[in-house]
């Protein structure tokens, strides 16, 4: 805008208006409608919500009938962003070359940005509707592979939506 038009536009203000009470005003209005409007607040431990597949939670790992998916290609420790994920691989003599001997993920730097389920080949590595995840000690927040394993029938909200979008 050009100095002449601001001059105009400030000259068709009224005392009141240039004071900013009647906006003010309009502001309170709008605040104490919505005060006495019912409230959605859900009441956290009784009413649980219940994610949809398209939520991130925890990284867990696919567990199957005949095992676990991860083939320990280490593509998740390399693309998060975060180094929390850390892969060990060991030899095996079944159909797949490779397991992973030792897989943690600390949750404390864990930044839930879903990169390793991106990159994983196997679909081994998916995010959970896990929420409510709570540590006492940092060394719990550490999970390993035991407590990151979860079977593949928990986990097929979430599947379905990885194979519906990718």
């Amino acid at each position: 805008m050009s100095s002449e038009n601001k001059e105009k536009q400030s000259e068709r203000l009224s005392f009141w208006e240039k004071l900013y009470l009647p906006e003010i005003a309009r502001g309170l209005g709008i605040t104490f409608k919505q005060m006495f409007k019912p409230s959605f607040t859900r009441q956290y431990p009784e009413e649980r919500w219940e994610p949809t597949g398209s939520y991130r939670g925890r990284p867990v790992l696919v567990m199957e009938e005949s095992g676990e998916r991860c083939v320990a290609c280490g593509l998740c420790s390399r693309v998060c962003p975060a180094l929390a994920i850390e892969v060990q691989a060991a030899e095996t003599e079944k159909e797949k070359e490779r397991y992973p001997i030792k897989f943690e993920i600390n949750m404390i730097r864990c930044i839930y940005c879903a990169y390793c389920e991106e990159v994983c080949p196997e679909e081994a590595i998916v995010m959970s509707k896990d929420y409510d995840i709570i540590f006492t000690d940092p060394q719990e927040a550490v999970l390993g592979k035991e407590k990151l394993l979860v079977p593949i029938e928990k986990l097929q909200d979430r599947l379905e939506f990885l194979r519906q979008y990718k």
